[in-house]
């Protein structure tokens, strides 16, 4: 977050007065409620967007609006607590791209691949997982916070936010009045926009999107009446942007005519046309994912070689009770994945050890990149499975999914320390706000995930397309199938993208980075709808124009103005299946 205010001083090394309350109960009830708002909301975002915004800083703006309407004596470290909590079940819901990999790998016959998980059993598995996780990164903050002192560019942020908040001063009073503003616009666009079916037929609606082009209705090539999309846009930085609108123009602008005409697909449909191009996109983004790891050996090998025996502190969460808290987890992982999804306890085991060496690798990355590998990670889990397991497309599924939760759940916990060292928060409350988290990001998902399925779908041709599960689940195809499977095509395709993917990711260590397309960003522009990325781009360059025109109210409005754009539209989208299913609202044709 970039902001311009030299009146408060600068946030390090703050100290929190004696009397001021951080871990008190009206701090644990506002974190229980944002906590739940986050994680009811997040997995929509994620699914629609193909990624996470910082959800750290959105906890925060929700904990001042939680804390502040009701007490005006709050405080920065009770705000935390909160904040927290919100950053932590937004992880646990991060892991709704997993249940829907599920439905996308099920929609195959040809897989054999039955595994379907209940709300209940996905709320048994992502909370001992999530737990396992944060526990297994406690031993990790004085090695990467305190000694050497990693970046965590949201947790910085999170600070930042924090304190100016906290100074209830006119900047703050202008920072809610923005974030309030745009929550309300994005959650009545939302309404009235056709795609939600919330009014009559005879009402006029506001189209989903105003097509561009001959094709562009079919193949959802336009602008987006979407403010989440908008605000996104704002949020992700302009090389992002483009590198997105460049993967979106590749797939839905110039490759469809392609393919049609050289006999690749028979139809002009969005399905189609997305069941090609998963392939290089896929390859794309597992490639640039683990050459950034390969090209930063000297960083994988400080996480093994640096590592001091001296690791927790004295306000840290007891070492005795994170061994016990490991203990209990892991058992109960073991269980859960044994009696309800069917994994041999030494596959749990292995997925479990393994995730250990991956988890310190990505705290590193991210701690010095601000890019978190969850999953390049996952997809080397994947590989191990497919060698290990063969064929079997569940066990390399859950193994995944195992080393996807750890790693989520502990990089949160590691912006949040780094968010507590600077402002002087207690990391053993800090702990405890986000282990009582996990449960409640469990249970958020594995209530919506089900709701946003059927009341949106799942990929399609109108259906969330979320990005990261069509990675997870064509990796797991490809490892099941070999590459014999693939459309005709794409395998010439799908080899040309890993080839670029790994040039990019290596001009992004060179001087040329500002001017080199993110591998990343083209593998999820190339999944994302295009009138999503097409809006997020509109929003990239409007962030770019505010600021030339007026930094000082950029730097006043910008975070919360998007995060009000982001939240409104992704509470709505949840409340209204909500609504259905309680019988309270009947969509509209």
């Amino acid at each position: 977050m970039n902001t311009a205010h030299d009146e408060l001083p600068p946030v390090t090394n703050m100290k929190k007065p004696a009397k001021a309350g951080e871990f008190t109960v009206r701090a644990v009830i506002a974190a229980m409620f944002v906590a739940a708002i986050i994680g009811l909301s997040y997995p929509y975002v994620v699914m629609k967007l193909g990624f996470g915004p910082n959800i750290s800083v959105v906890s925060a703006f929700f904990g001042y609006l939680a804390l502040g309407i009701f007490f005006k004596d709050y405080n920065r470290w009770e705000n935390n607590i909160v904040q927290t909590a919100g950053t932590s079940a937004g992880q646990t819901a991060f892991l709704c791209v997993l249940m829907a990999a599920f439905d996308m790998l099920r929609m195959d016959p040809a897989l054999g691949f039955t595994l379907e998980i209940s709300p209940v059993q996905s709320f048994m598995w992502l909370s001992t997982a999530g737990i396992l996780g944060v526990l297994l990164a406690v031993p990790m903050r004085r090695h990467f916070v305190i000694d050497e002192k990693l970046t965590y560019a949201d947790g910085v942020a999170a600070a930042e936010t924090l304190v100016i908040l906290d100074s209830k001063g006119t900047q703050a009073r202008a920072t809610t009045r923005s974030m309030g503003i745009s929550t309300g616009l994005s959650a009545i666009l939302m309404i009235l926009r056709e795609d939600a079916r919330v009014l009559a037929a005879a009402w006029y609606r506001i189209p989903e999107m105003t097509a561009i082009g001959a094709n562009g209705a079919k193949l959802a090539f336009g602008v987006s009446w979407s403010l989440l999309s908008f605000g996104s846009g704002m949020l992700v930085g302009m090389r992002v942007n483009a590198s997105m609108l460049l993967g979106t123009v590749i797939s839905w602008y110039i490759l469809p005519d392609m393919l049609l005409g050289h006999g690749v697909i028979d139809q002009l449909t969005r399905r189609k046309i997305l069941m090609w191009v998963m392939w290089p996109a896929t390859g794309m983004l597992i490639a640039g994912g683990l050459t950034a790891l390969v090209l930063r050996w000297r960083v994988l090998v400080r996480t093994f070689t640096n590592l001091s025996a001296d690791s927790v502190g004295s306000d840290d969460f007891p070492m005795s009770w994170v061994i016990a808290g490991s203990a209990i987890s892991g058992t109960a992982l073991v269980l859960v994945q044994k009696f309800v999804l069917g994994m041999p306890v030494w596959m749990t085991l292995v997925s479990i050890l393994l995730s250990i060496p991956l988890m310190l690798v990505g705290l590193r990355v991210l701690g010095e990149t601000n890019w978190g590998p969850i999953s390049a990670l996952s997809n080397m889990m994947q590989a191990v499975f497919g060698i290990l397991a063969p064929g079997h497309i569940a066990a390399n599924m859950v193994a995944s999914g195992v080393t996807g939760s750890i790693a989520t759940e502990s990089e949160g916990l590691m912006q949040d320390y780094k968010t507590g060292d600077m402002i002087g928060s207690n990391p053993r409350y800090l702990t405890y706000a986000q282990l009582m988290a996990v449960p409640i990001g469990a249970a958020a998902v594995s209530y919506v995930y089900p709701l946003l399925r059927d009341t949106y779908g799942i990929g399609g041709e109108n259906g969330l397309q979320s990005p990261i599960s069509q990675k997870w689940a064509g990796f797991a195809t490809l490892l099941s199938k070999g590459l014999g499977a693939l459309p005709h095509g794409a395998l010439a395709a799908l080899a040309v993208a890993v080839v670029i993917g790994i040039l990019l990711t290596v001009l992004e260590t060179t001087r040329f980075k500002k001017w080199t397309p993110s591998p990343t960003g083209l593998g999820i522009g190339m999944l994302v709808p295009a009138s999503a990325i097409i809006t997020m781009f509109l929003g990239g360059l409007t962030e770019v124009l505010w600021h030339r025109a007026d930094a000082k109210s950029w730097g006043r409005h910008l975070t919360p103005l998007a995060s009000g754009f982001i939240a409104g539209e992704a509470i709505v989208a949840v409340i209204l299946p909500m609504l259905v299913a309680a019988g309270l609202l009947v969509l509209q044709p």
